[in-house]
Parts: C-alpha cells; structure tokens; sequence
C-alpha cells in the first residue's frame, strides 16, 4: 500500500515537473525585462536598445527597461548582467565590445564572454564614419592624411569604443601617420569634444554621424566599411583610399550563463519577429543599422569566431592592451 502511495505521489510530481518546465516560456516575462547597456545614452547601442525594447515590450506585453552602465569597456555592464539571475529577466544589450573583443584590447577582464554569457538573440550591424569638425581644413581622407603627416603625434583622436579605437590603430597603420587616441566612457563624449575642438576626431557610429552631418555640425570623411553604405551613397569608403580598411561594429543579446533554453528561445524568436518587422527595420536604418537575424546557437559560433578576429586586428594594429 505504502509502495503504491509512493509511486502515485512521485508520478505526480514528475506529471507538475513536466507542467512546470513546459509553462516556463509561457509565463516569461513574468515581471519587467531589464536590458543593461554598456554605453551611455545617445550611443548606437544605447539607441538600438531602447528601439528594441520598445519592439520586444510590444510584442510579449510586458515592461523592458534600458539601464545604462558604461566604464571599464563595457565589463561593468557586463559583469552586473554575469551576476543576476539567469531567468531572463537580466539581459546584455551589448556591441562587440564587451561580448569578444575585450579580450583583446584589455590585459585582464573579470569574465569570459563564450563561457560566462548564453547567447540570446543577434540584433545588427553598424560601421563608424572618421568626423572631423566642419571647419577643419581636411575635406577628405586624403588630405586628412596629409595634414596628419605634417604634425606627427600631435593629431589627436577621440574613441569611446573598441571598434573606434581599432579603427584610429588601423588609420594610422595604413595611412602611415602618428595620431594619438585619448579613451571616452563612450562616442557621444568623444564626438562632443570634436565639436568642441578638444581633440581633432573621432570615429562615430552611423547614425549619430548622419544626425551631425545633417545638423551641419561635423563633417564625414569616409565610413570604416569595405563599401560604400546604401544609406550614404555619397560617403566615401576608407578603403577606396587605404585599401584593407574594413571594421564593422555589431549588437547582440546575451545573458548571464545558464538561462533555460525555452527562455532564450522564447526571446531570441520575439527578437527575430521584431527585426524582420518593417517598423523596425526603418527605425534601425534610421540610426546607421542593419538588422541581423541569427539562432542562438549561430550567435555563439558567431561570438567565438569574432574573439578570433579582434585578437587578429588588434595584434595587426599593433595596439598593446590596457
């Protein structure tokens, strides 16, 4: 009798167990998303979250909110998301900084991002454009290179990113001259200070830089890109004058490790719908993005084979890590 009992209470719990996992996904979000940025306001990923947390809150009908940690290069925002629980409720919205090339550009870094993130969802891509100030006497690449050469190491450029500060190593390689780079919390900080005259450039994402050469306020000299964007015809690429020049920043979702599957499924298909929808689509070209729609499994293998590009671009750049 007591066997009997026993068997039928354990069926039981296994039948509620079953329930419990198969209803996870269904119950999620089951209070309000936070997406941590590690960027302040006003940058591409700051802008791409909130685009996207009002795409994801409108779609699962629950509250995502957008919480900005810059520093550190990202491992700041990084390292709060690695800690929180893995329910999904905790999220990276993060460019390639902090999720793979810190590894190359950081002695040290508290955490590994192919161990210690599960991957979400992909989001887009976005290339940086080198802007000077309007009334800066280059009015394109080349004669920017020649009026670096004339003042060597006394040219000096802003970066609040990794892919801005590759981006200054790469120019300086392939364009033979000797700028020196001064560390933003982030772009926006860097592009205000070229405005200011503080420092002489910066490269800036493309969106904010659309918004500036619109305002009149600084002047685009060519995009990071192999090829020319659809959004900017008319801009330049670095390398139509450096041939070899070719950074593309991206975005991505992550978590901290050991989210459930159904979870991560549940948002990285929300994420697909939203990034396939046209509302989107216009809204991300508007601020410079195009969208990229990846499995979690394809972002991970994306992830690692990126550790293995920004450890080979900062090596080529000759750029010694902080």
């Amino acid at each position: 009798m007591k066997t009997r009992i026993f068997l039928k209470s354990f069926a039981i719990g296994l039948a509620l167990l079953g329930w419990s996992v198969a209803s996870w996904s269904q119950a999620y979000p089951s209070k309000p998303v936070k997406f941590v940025v590690p960027f302040p306001a006003g940058s591409a990923t700051d802008q791409a979250a909130r685009l996207m947390a009002q795409q994801m809150q409108t779609l699962l009908g629950q509250t995502f909110l957008v919480e900005n940690k810059p520093g550190a290069g990202g491992s700041i925002a990084a390292m709060d998301v690695i800690r929180s629980a893995s329910d999904g409720h905790t999220l990276l919205f993060s460019s390639n900084s902090a999720t793979a090339s810190n590894v190359a550009l950081l002695k040290s870094i508290p955490y590994d991002p192919l161990k210690d993130f599960t991957p979400v969802a992909a989001v887009g891509e976005n290339m940086l454009v080198l802007m000077v100030k309007t009334d800066h006497p280059a009015k394109n690449i080349q004669e920017f290179i020649n009026y670096a050469k004339q003042r060597p190491g006394k040219v000096n450029a802003g970066y609040g990113s990794s892919s801005s500060q590759v981006s200054i190593a790469v120019l300086n390689k392939l364009g033979g001259i000797d700028t020196m780079g001064v560390a933003y919390k982030g772009i926006p900080l860097a592009m205000n200070d070229v405005m200011a005259g503080v420092v002489d450039f910066t490269f800036v994402d493309l969106g904010n830089s659309m918004a500036q050469a619109k305002g009149g306020k600084l002047r685009p000299l060519g995009i990071t890109a192999n090829k020319r964007s659809s959004l900017v015809p008319d801009w330049p690429s670095l390398a139509e004058t450096m041939p070899g020049f070719d950074i593309t920043a991206w975005f991505a979702l992550v978590g901290p490790a050991g989210m459930p599957k159904d979870v991560v499924d549940k948002l990285n298909a929300t994420m697909g719908q939203a990034l396939k929808s046209k509302d989107a689509q216009e809204k991300l070209a508007g601020i410079g993005i195009q969208p990229v729609v990846m499995t979690p499994d394809q972002l991970k293998t994306f992830m690692a084979s990126e550790v293995s590009k920004w450890v080979r671009l900062v090596k080529e750049a000759n750029i010694q890590p902080e």
